[in-house]
């Protein structure tokens, strides 16, 4: 269909809308295009609403996008995007070979609210609410998030280790003992820099598993990497100081930037990592840059030497500091795992952060930073300003737990497991998708990319394996500016070999 036919069956669609209101017979829903916005919000929030309201039960069958979409003479897309948006916010699930479904339970936060956020669509001006609140509310919320698909559908989840694998019963015992031990000393208040055990036991890791130079006083234990990327910016920066950011990447950090004021100046990434040399172009005058240099988020490229050492003579020449997320390093398939950026240099001036979600249970909120001698009263400081502390009892078990060299022997499990499973992946894609998606193995982590044909927006794909039961992440929305070929990122670490075999044959269908 050509442009000028397009802006006129829009016209002629918007004409209609607003001379009656759509109704959705099959799901007494209705859409009014006179409420202005785009028709795919304003579906996404009739539907929201009819479901929360009761006027959709919970496992009530939808129209398929197809039939919907002739319903209400919208294009397959709008709704492919709507149903992929409620289905990653809990309202909706998909069933294999079946269709899509009402929720039988809502997220409670949504249902609570009685709408969900939209946050690309904030009001311009609202009474209350600052300009950096309004900011954050505006920053897209890629979270994937299906409460009412199984286990065994959640083929390719992202970010997720295998919670089967986590030796439960050990934890338990871990926990058992420690309370039995020290149960006094745990209910009373702790340090806000962290349980002292658990900071010379991470500090000893990360010693021998990482190369990063550090004394147990320089490590701060935090509520996961999240809140380790707010102190940061928080401590590091004034509102209005410009901040690096790799493009594609990682949203939460950027989350963090906009919560603290910062200006953000999105740097391309390619085959060597964050391009140095276009950042100092860009902004030579950034006071910080947040980088994934062992594995960088999205693309699974590591940093090269040479990037490494410009960056760090970046940072020691602008008065700057950078922030290393070192969210998955442990799981290297080939090799040992690359050292961090923060070891490379004794006065390097690096902020690590690393996080025990990726690697024990994304339920475990514990994460770490490692800080200069010169900065730990300030970070200590806005930890005790932030939340006190996090919980004694959750530090002291992982602290058993890495002493008595369980954590090291569940890391190694995990290589081998995650290792196969992306062997796995890989094979499986060779076999079914071959032409769909190009599928290439990675030495590190715990997703792949995956290459879409010329013209194919990812976007689309995504929210059509979404509607096939199959949840994978569009690479376009991570980028902010830098153009691209479409992809889409599947995680394998949380999903058995067995549900990989099924989740490509269904993925393919879906790009068929």
């Amino acid at each position: 269909m050509t442009p000028s036919k397009q802006g006129v069956k829009g016209g002629v669609r918007k004409r209609a809308l607003r001379k009656r209101p759509a109704v959705m017979a099959a799901t007494s829903v209705v859409l009014d295009a006179a409420t202005g916005g785009s028709l795919q919000a304003q579906l996404v929030e009739a539907l929201r609403a009819a479901i929360v309201a009761g006027r959709l039960a919970p496992g009530t069958r939808l129209l398929s996008t197809r039939a919907l979409a002739e319903q209400l003479d919208l294009s397959r897309n709008t709704v492919l995007n709507a149903y992929s948006r409620l289905l990653s916010e809990g309202y909706l699930v998909g069933q294999l070979g079946s269709g899509t479904y009402v929720a039988r339970e809502l997220p409670e936060r949504l249902s609570a609210s009685r709408r969900a956020r939209e946050p690309v669509a904030a009001p311009k001006h609202t009474p209350g609410i600052s300009q950096r609140g309004l900011a954050v509310a505006r920053l897209p919320d890629l979270r994937i998030t299906a409460p009412g698909i199984s286990a065994s559908r959640l083929a390719f989840r992202m970010g997720t280790p295998s919670v089967d694998a986590f030796p439960s019963d050990l934890w338990g015992k871990l926990l058992h003992t420690r309370w039995r031990r020290s149960w006094g000393d745990l209910l009373k208040r702790a340090e806000p820099a962290g349980h002292p055990p658990l900071r010379r036991a991470v500090a000893d890791y990360l010693a021998t598993s990482r190369g990063v130079r550090c004394v147990p006083e320089q490590v701060i234990i935090v509520n996961g990497a999240q809140q380790a990327m707010s102190l940061a910016a928080q401590v590091l920066l004034d509102p209005g100081d410009a901040a690096w950011v790799e493009d594609p990447g990682y949203f939460a950090s950027r989350g963090a930037l906009v919560a603290a004021g910062a200006t953000l100046v999105p740097v391309p990434v390619d085959a060597e990592g964050l391009d140095v040399e276009a950042g100092m172009r860009l902004r030579p005058d950034a006071r910080l840059a947040i980088v994934t240099p062992a594995h960088q988020f999205p693309l699974g490229v590591a940093m090269s030497e040479a990037r490494r050492q410009a960056l760090l003579a970046w940072a020691a020449r602008s008065d700057a500091w950078i922030v290393e997320d070192d969210y998955d390093s442990e799981f290297r398939y080939v090799g040992r795992p690359l050292p961090a950026l923060q070891g490379l240099s004794p006065d390097a001036r690096v902020i690590y952060i690393g996080t025990f979600s990726k690697v024990v249970s994304p339920a475990l909120r514990v994460g770490y930073l490692v800080v200069p001698e010169s900065l730990v009263d300030a970070f200590s400081a806005a930890r005790r300003f932030a939340d006190g502390h996090t919980p004694v009892v959750e530090q002291a078990v992982l602290a058993d737990f890495l002493d008595e060299g369980h954590f090291s022997r569940h890391v190694r499990r995990m290589r081998v497991l995650y290792g196969d499973r992306q062997a796995a992946l890989v094979e499986e894609a060779r076999r079914e998708l071959r032409g769909q998606l190009d599928l290439s193995p990675l030495h590190t982590g715990m997703h792949l990319v995956g290459w879409l044909p010329e013209g194919v927006d990812d976007r689309e794909a995504a929210a059509r394996g979404v509607e096939a039961g199959v949840m994978t992440q569009p690479l376009s929305a991570f980028r902010t500016q830098s153009p691209g070929p479409g992809a889409l990122l599947l995680g394998y670490a949380c999903v058995p070999e067995k549900e990989i075999a099924e989740g490509v044959r269904l993925l393919a269908r879906a790009l068929r």
